[in-house]
């Protein structure tokens, strides 16, 4: 069986540092212009040389989104940025603007194009004009089921490339082309600002009533109309394969460093044993446990199957999460091994050492220590600190504690 690329989010530098280690064979990021995602940290020229030589170094690949809609003024600027850009050899650029990829088609005719989601390419008809266009990939909208995606298969060129969403957040949207935030607060989601008004908290004022404001009972965390579900499709790979996809990808540039550790060995795992026994596959439970234990909210399989219920909302919304981020492993200067703390750690609690390979190791440290050896009482959030690790413990490892441990 033919497997398929693993793409994770890289909202920075550390991030793609952890989507590497834990397993992802590409990963896509933004640099600080043009992208559909403001407010991550991006990568400036420099940082995008380090993250190519990165990537290089490990034989993985990156790709830069440009998937923003431009304003007329705006092509000066990204003329001379794709003219930046070129000797960086990026693996691919990201689009949906037919205006950008014409530019990119004139300025670096040999880089490969991505066809980004915000195109809503729901056919193998559109994508056999994207084709002829020049695109090499195209990510499916959100929208289509798995026998769409078979038929859409079925459609376009063999030697085009499907990629399709697997985890992450979805959208009220179609593909995410939404007006909404651009309407309640100035900021567009098609130029990569969007500021997530549909998980805002509404009340209902009827016609004849005006001041009149009626809560719509959920929860005691509030009314959230237009709040998504978030996409969880680990237990159905082997039928994505099958139908022709040839990048999984998982959402969330804007997601914690632990969302992109977990996520990305969990898919890791999944496709190394769908690999390893593609006719016996079947799903592992704790990959939905480890799943769990990142923030999000309810999961679902968005559109993939037909359903009496068409809604991706749901009333129960709100994040959930069963484990708290509480550091990374590091190398000091002297060779040994330190976490660097996100969160306070108390001597002898039950923590977890989560690496890749689904590597988890449970252990109780009972001492910690700053860098010059001095004992101190508890790690806080933002320290460099000494404690005690199991064996096998690895630069890039990260620090958990279960909820209720």
């Amino acid at each position: 069986m033919r497997m398929p690329e693993l793409l994770a989010p890289a909202g920075d530098m550390e991030k793609l540092k952890v989507a590497l280690h834990f397993g992802a064979d590409a990963v896509y990021l933004g640099g600080q212009d043009f992208g559909l995602r403001a407010n991550a940290g991006n990568f400036s020229l420099e940082e995008l040389g380090e993250a190519r030589r990165l990537t290089g170094m490990m034989k993985k690949k990156i790709y830069l989104t440009v998937n923003a809609s431009l304003k007329p003024c705006e092509f000066g600027a990204l003329e001379n940025y794709l003219e930046e850009l070129k000797p960086l050899d990026l693996d691919a650029y990201i689009v949906s603007d037919p205006g950008v990829l014409t530019a990119i088609r004139r300025i670096d005719p040999d880089r490969s194009i991505h066809l980004s989601t915000q195109a809503n390419t729901c056919n193998g008809h559109a994508a056999t004009f994207w084709w002829d266009s020049g695109v090499g990939r195209i990510n499916l909208a959100r929208e289509l089921s798995l026998e769409d995606i078979r038929l859409f298969r079925s459609q376009t060129p063999a030697e085009m490339a499907l990629e399709a969403f697997v985890h992450g957040a979805m959208c009220v949207a179609h593909s995410g082309r939404c007006l909404i935030s651009s309407v309640m607060n100035d900021r567009s989601a098609n130029r990569g600002d969007c500021s997530h008004s549909c998980r805002w908290q509404y009340h209902v004022v009827e016609e004849m009533r005006p001041g009149d404001v009626m809560p719509v009972e959920e929860d005691q965390r509030g009314t959230y109309l237009f709040n998504s579900r978030d996409l969880c499709l680990i237990d159905h790979l082997g039928p994505l394969v099958n139908a022709g996809i040839d990048s999984f990808k998982i959402e969330g540039r804007m997601k914690s460093v632990y969302y992109v550790a977990v996520v990305t060995r969990v898919y890791r795992a999944a496709l190394d044993s769908l690999a390893a026994n593609p006719e016996g596959w079947t799903v592992d439970p704790s990959w939905r446990e480890e799943l769990e234990t990142v923030s999000h909210r309810p999961y679902d399989t968005g559109f993939l199957f037909p359903r009496t219920d068409p809604a991706i909302h749901d009333a129960d919304s709100h994040y959930v999460r069963q484990a708290d981020f509480l550091g990374v492993i590091r190398r000091a200067e002297d060779g040994t091994l330190v976490a660097d703390t996100r969160n306070r750690v108390l001597p002898g609690e039950t923590l977890e050492l989560v690496g890749p390979k689904m590597r988890t190791l449970s252990f109780s440290p009972d001492r910690f220590s700053n860098l010059q050896g001095e004992r101190i009482e508890s790690a806080h959030a933002n320290m460099r600190v000494r404690m005690p690790l199991p064996a096998g413990a690895a630069p890039g490892d990260l620090l958990r504690r279960r909820k209720g441990g």
